[in-house]
């Protein structure tokens, strides 16, 4: 069991699902990884849905807001990575030539938070935690186990992320069929930054992903099939690390299933 009750800056701290469809996109999340759900209240006619796992949180769901549904945004999962301050991190991120999407503010009594854009488009959220620290459970099955951003300029990101967060940038072999750079966090991998793959519609823009650990990557693949999503990447091994797949969930937001090779 990978439980927490507090995590160090820089940690990938939260995964939460922004849909046209909350009651179907929560319907579809705890049928896939056996979450249970509380349902919090955040206004007139609006619920904040956190799913868990032994009472502990572990993700969350909401309705996608009336200015992503303008812009014509599809459902995705935000990711969340803590930090001191969240005022600190916008200001940072705006003078390494991010955008700051949603200044800093206040949620209730649960952190202070902020929304920014990195330079080459993606989205990605800090997190100044106080009552609530994030997920309390973490890289087990049905936890957050990877955060991964997909990028059409990864040296950009990566000067961005380096300076903006406490993180290590740990690029693989030259000999690697794929370049990928992983990231570590006070020694500990926990994300990467690889390159918007060939043939990608132009729309696409830069963005993170969340990777939720399995038990059986092949099972948890088909299982999301029959709860009516699609397949995007079948399931594949990556040599001496594990095997993953790559999900569309029925609303349309997008995250990977990952199981670890056996030790």
């Amino acid at each position: 069991m990978a439980e927490f009750s507090t995590h160090v800056p820089g940690t990938f701290s939260w995964a939460e699902l922004a849909t046209t469809d909350q009651k179907a996109g929560v319907a579809f999340y705890r049928a896939l990884f056996g979450w249970d759900v509380n349902e919090q209240p955040m206004g007139p006619g609006e619920t904040y849905s956190m799913f868990a796992m032994r009472g502990k949180e572990v993700a969350a769901a909401s309705a996608m807001r009336g200015p992503e549904r303008e812009r014509g945004t599809p459902p995705h999962w935000n990711i969340y990575v803590t930090v001191a301050s969240a005022d600190a991190a916008a200001s940072r991120a705006q003078s390494l030539g991010g955008k700051v999407i949603a200044a800093p503010f206040d949620v209730m009594d649960a952190g202070r938070m902020a929304v920014l854009q990195d330079p080459t488009g993606a989205v990605i959220s800090a997190w100044e935690p106080k009552r609530q620290i994030g997920a309390k459970i973490l890289n087990e099955s049905g936890a957050l186990c990877w955060s991964e951003l997909t990028t059409r300029d990864p040296k950009a990101a990566e000067e961005f992320y380096a300076k903006l967060f406490p993180w290590t940038l740990k690029h693989n072999a030259p000999s690697a069929v794929m370049e990928y750079t992983e990231i570590h966090n006070q020694g500990q991998p926990g994300g990467g930054i690889m390159a918007m793959p060939p043939g990608m519609p132009d729309a696409m823009p830069s963005y993170w992903m969340p990777y939720f650990q399995v038990a059986d990557c092949d099972a948890a693949t088909e299982k999301a099939k029959g709860l009516g999503a699609t397949v995007m990447v079948p399931p594949n091994d990556i040599p001496n690390t594990g095997r993953f797949s790559i999900i569309r969930d029925p609303q349309g937001a997008m995250f990977a299933a990952f199981r670890f090779a056996a030790a």
